[in-house]
């Protein structure tokens, strides 16, 4: 059930630490080594040996304890995690690997939803007293293989409304849009999308062009996309192209450039629909003035609509505490969400959990350690910071339809399994919910009262 937990190379690792012939001077100095240099580490190498097998036993399937929650645990859990957060901010390593051991013996990954989104929390917290070059942060922190981190998204998308509510919110603004200039842009519609991200997004708008057009009346639909490698866009490209032969009366384009290319001749037919899809991509950039160049070259190719999704959160500066509980509340309320999706025992739910949600817990708790260029330590932001930012670089929101807010609340029905759907805040907390926002230029996926992703719709001024 737990395939890909490495528990071999775990046992070496922590082996390694009292195997070395060296004597307890050189195991000293090697453990010492591990250690963040910000840290005290006097007294504390038999703790990091015991905070290790005690976090690999918690890898391990505990079939006993599987799902089993007991009343008040996890109030317990969070308070213990806030204790040991505190601990690791002030640098204070005695407490932070005493509250760490205390926490790796308390939770499972195939416990209830709190145990496995503090186990998580707990290895992003061990990560950050260690330095990067320590082989035991390389073990915390591994990243899942392409495949495995694959399959984790296609099961979230497949399972839960989250992915699902950004791209049809998207696709139905850039229909509207389509819709808008049809009698002047020739049937053919551009879009530029940032972030292919597999190309997941795009069927269903193949699907939906595709049913207002006519074999006398084809429609052109070019998606000019960019991702992080060749490998990735020729395998987009391979899915959407033989998705597309089966809508005859439908024209299809797609050219891949990798990120950071410029785009050539952005317009490839005369009064075309363009439309800018930026769906979790802004995030990405690590740096303020390369978000402004973004905005400034979209600007500049006067695009039909922007359309911009991301997940709620804060590109803060604020404290390590600030951001960890704001991480927390997040992830806190997207492991809860997925009870409503897949059962404790899932084995689609431990991969979602591991190689997507996990990954990106441990990346945000240490996001500062990241170097500049890692786009895999993403950095998020308010709808009103994003706002702001969309303003200010020239651009004006336009109101979502009404088509816009009840597909999002047909999706919600549809996928919504145990948990009562509630609509622009009904009077139950419970479950996803639908959050209409700021005049009805927004709207948010949220579950219970926590908003979990934005979209927003945007032109040229």
């Amino acid at each position: 059930m737990m395939e890909g937990l490495e528990e071999d190379e775990l046992l070496n690792l922590s082996l390694a630490i009292v195997t070395d012939s060296g004597g307890d001077m050189k195991k000293k100095r090697k453990i010492r080594s591990c250690f963040n240099p910000l840290n005290s580490y006097e007294g504390c190498e038999g703790k990091i040996f015991r905070l290790l097998q005690i976090r690999e036993q918690m890898l391990k399937p505990n079939h006993k304890r599987k799902g089993v929650a007991e009343d008040g645990k996890g109030l317990h859990l969070i308070h213990l995690l806030l204790i040991t957060a505190t601990a690791v901010d002030e640098n204070n390593l005695g407490t932070a690997l005493e509250n760490l051991t205390e926490l790796y013996q308390s939770v499972s990954l195939t416990g209830d939803s709190a145990e496995r989104v503090v186990a998580y929390f707990a290895d992003g917290l061990s990560a950050r007293l260690l330095t990067r070059q320590s082989p035991f942060y390389g073990m915390i922190m591994k990243e899942p293989t392409s495949e495995e981190e694959f399959l984790a998204f296609t099961d979230l998308y497949r399972v839960s409304p989250y992915y699902q509510f950004a791209h049809f919110t998207a696709n139905q603004a850039i229909i509207e849009a389509f819709e808008k200039e049809e009698e002047s842009n020739n049937r053919a519609l551009h879009v530029i999308d940032f972030d292919v991200s597999y190309g997941f997004q795009w069927p269903s708008l193949i699907q939906s062009l595709s049913e207002k057009a006519t074999s006398g009346n084809r429609i052109l639909l070019q998606i000019t996309s960019y991702g992080r490698s060749l490998e990735e866009l020729q395998e987009t490209e391979s899915r959407l192209v033989s998705f597309s032969k089966g809508f005859r009366n439908l024209v299809f384009e797609f050219q891949g450039l990798l990120r950071g290319s410029k785009l050539i001749n952005p317009r490839k037919k005369k009064n075309e629909t363009v439309a800018v899809n930026l769906v979790s991509h802004l995030n990405t950039l690590n740096e303020f003035l390369k978000i402004s160049d973004t905005l400034k070259s979209i600007h500049s190719l006067n695009p039909s609509i922007v359309v911009l999704v991301e997940q709620e959160g804060s590109r803060t500066t604020r404290s390590f505490l600030s951001r960890f509980m704001e991480s927390l509340h997040y992830f806190a309320a997207m492991f809860d969400s997925l009870e409503d999706c897949l059962p404790l025992e899932s084995s689609e739910r431990l991969s979602i959990e591991k190689n997507h949600l996990g990954k990106e817990i441990k990346s945000r708790l240490n996001y500062d350690r990241c170097n500049d260029t890692d786009s895999n330590c993403p950095r998020y932001e308010k709808m009103e910071a994003w706002k702001g930012r969309m303003e200010s670089h020239g651009f004006s929101g336009i109101k979502l339809s009404s088509k816009s807010l009840i597909q999002a609340k047909l999706l919600l029905k549809i996928r919504t399994h145990y948990s009562p759907l509630q609509f622009d805040g009904g009077s139950s907390s419970s479950g996803f919910r639908v959050f209409e926002r700021d005049d009805g230029r927004a709207i948010s996926l949220g579950w219970q009262d926590r908003c979990l992703l934005t979209a927003s719709v945007w032109h040229c001024l």
